[in-house]
């Protein structure tokens, strides 16, 4: 059960909630290699612009049907090559 802020109940863990959010939605949960591909997918986006698109990065990888290492090498190369 969640709180007014939105913060989960302690002792739920993430590896938890996306397992039980798996199960909803009928995916396979993440391992921890594809957790931290998205990670650092959404950091590689957050930090070459604004933070809201790294949720949004993650989610358009997973619609083009993108392995998160794939989408996290292709967002690195992305970033590197874009004009500042």
């Amino acid at each position: 059960m969640s709180d007014e802020t939105g913060s989960q109940a302690p002792g739920t863990t993430a590896q938890q909630w996306l397992a039980g959010f798996a199960d909803v939605i009928g995916a396979p949960a993440p391992g921890e290699d594809v957790i931290e591909a998205l990670l650092d997918l959404a950091g590689v986006a957050a930090h070459d612009s604004e933070r809201i698109a790294a949720p949004i990065a993650c989610w358009m990888a997973g619609i083009a049907g993108v392995e998160p290492a794939e989408a996290l090498e292709r967002a690195r190369q992305y970033a590197a090559g874009r004009p500042r």
